[in-house]
């Protein structure tokens, strides 16, 4: 009867059986090219509302939090606790007027936030929601998502560039010299755990972890370490403290975005929050388990109760607690300079993710990882 109760929670849980019976319903009305053009004009529209929604929330919460670690109380005049806050400040910021610079590539200066956030939405639709509940998924699914990602670069440089001003310029090559640099070690983190689940599907990777446990648990140490890594190098690819030097206010005024104002600025603004929420997303999928349950050996009653909670639930309440770890890494550290920011990623934590990588290399040939 467990199992039979399971499998119906399972079914009830899994959106790809409510999507097939969406998708048969839409053909008994309309034809099959109509009806996957009304789906796909639906799962943009939802990417646009959870893209702003996750941005107004985030950006709550890092005010609340930055005050929480500066005992302070935030932001608490506009609206119920400061709830209102976040909208008013997105108002305002409709209303600006965007400033052109009169010697800048006007070309590059505009299509620099376009493409940042055409990076950033991408890499969103990567991110594995629930059990059925994923928008993109190829069988090389963690190469897409690091190479999709890599176009944000792309717009930090043509940003500095087509802004034709020294701040933005110096700004935007830090920027480049930091994220290129980073990558590396986030793509052999990556690597690490391609190593161990033998696939880079990534609905495939969280299937494995519903089935034979997390993969923070099952990878034992390399999994830690790799996951402690992740950490480090997603703030400096998010380009947050303490790795912000390229925004650094006190040398470069705003860094690469100081010539943009109005919407222009509020793309690189909304960015940089879901970037944010991107870069934790990832580590709740390939190490956290994504949309799986948490699972004890042995406790029948537990996993029953855990079975219970959908898996979206799950997958945005993991991706909240390592957003509280990253915002606790910038409001904690001092700002690094800029050589000891590359230093840090070229003498420290690419050698030690390639020894880590080795390590998870002999832990799945001896067959050492933990199955729960």
């Amino acid at each position: 009867m467990g199992e039979g109760l399971g499998g119906a929670i399972d079914s009830m849980f899994n959106l790809q059986t409510w999507t097939s019976a969406i998708h048969a319903w839409l053909l008994g009305l309309v034809p099959e090219w109509a009806a996957i053009l009304l789906e796909c004009v639906v799962v943009a529209l939802l990417i646009i509302t959870l893209y702003a929604v996750f941005a107004i929330a985030l950006i709550y919460m890092e005010r609340k939090v930055c005050a929480f670690f500066q005992c302070r109380l935030g932001p608490n005049r506009v609206g119920k606790w400061g709830l209102l806050q976040v909208f008013s400040d997105v108002f305002k910021m409709l209303q600006k007027e965007i400033i052109n610079m009169r010697k800048s590539d006007m070309f590059l200066h505009d299509l620099a936030p376009f493409l940042v956030v055409t990076a950033s939405m991408l890499t969103f639709a990567c991110l594995p929601w629930n059990k059925g509940g994923h928008i993109i998924d190829f069988n090389v699914g963690l190469f897409f998502m690091i190479a999709v990602s890599s176009i944000g670069v792309v717009g930090i440089l043509l940003a500095g560039l087509g802004s034709n001003s020294k701040y933005p310029m110096i700004g935007s090559m830090r920027a480049g010299a930091q994220l290129i640099s980073y990558e590396i070690s986030i793509g052999i983190t990556m690597l690490t755990i391609v190593a161990l689940s033998g696939t880079m599907q990534i609905s495939e990777i969280v299937q494995q972890q519903a089935d034979n446990g997390w993969n923070i648990i099952r990878g034992h140490v390399p999994a830690v370490i790799a996951f402690l890594i992740y950490l480090i190098a997603g703030n400096a690819e998010c380009n947050r403290g303490p790795f912000d030097l390229p925004e650094g206010e006190s040398e470069l005024t705003a860094g690469y975005h100081t010539e943009y104002s109005g919407m222009h600025f509020g793309y690189f603004y909304l960015a940089e929050y879901l970037n944010l929420f991107i870069a934790a997303g990832i580590a709740s999928t390939i190490f956290l388990g994504g949309w799986a349950p948490l699972h004890i050996a042995g406790l029948d009653g537990f996993n029953g109760v855990m079975d219970a909670i959908p898996g979206a639930v799950w997958f945005i309440g993991k991706t909240f607690f390592v957003i509280f770890l990253l915002m606790w890494e910038r409001w904690t550290f001092p700002r690094l300079r800029i050589d000891h920011i590359l230093s840090l990623e070229w003498k420290y934590l690419m050698p030690l993710s390639l020894i880590n990588l080795l390590l998870m290399a002999l832990v799945v040939v001896f067959g050492l990882g933990i199955n729960v």
